[in-house]
């Protein structure tokens, strides 16, 4: 037994003697997906579809939208337009005015964009009857 561990124990310091490179770099690549890459028009036609589902009930309204904050993106006005006429037709005035917040939370430091998304939206809100948050005042809280 004694015999078997010291043989063990040689073989193994006589590994670490042994002299090997550093750093071996591995070159690899990764095939993420062997899909069809979705272009910008497929993917606001497949989110107004969505939103434009005449049976959306509150809670496909809040998935949809969580899935959408949740991308790389602020959402295009044709997109937030489709799912403001499902939060008119659900009656539901307070996800309306948290999706005009998370747009204007996903705009983030770039000021430009949330008045270029309210400005495209203007129409439907008064359409809609749709206060914006700063009309509303809740922006400052």
């Amino acid at each position: 037994m004694f015999r078997a561990a010291v043989r063990l124990s040689v073989s193994g310091v006589r590994s670490l003697t042994r002299t090997q490179p550093g750093c071996q770099a591995l070159l690899a690549s990764r095939g993420y997906s062997h899909g069809k890459q979705e272009t910008d028009e497929e993917f606001d036609a497949r989110w107004v579809t969505y939103f434009n589902k005449p049976d959306i009930d509150a809670w496909e309204l809040r998935k949809g939208m969580n899935t959408l904050v949740c991308y790389d993106l602020v959402p295009e006005p044709k997109i937030l337009e489709a799912a403001l006429r499902a939060c008119r037709r659900l009656n539901d005035l307070a996800s309306a005015i948290r999706i005009l917040e998370a747009v204007k939370d996903k705009a983030g430091p770039h000021k430009d964009i949330y008045p270029y998304v309210i400005q495209e939206l203007k129409p439907v809100l008064e359409e809609l009857g749709i206060s914006t948050p700063e009309e509303l005042g809740i922006d400052k809280l």
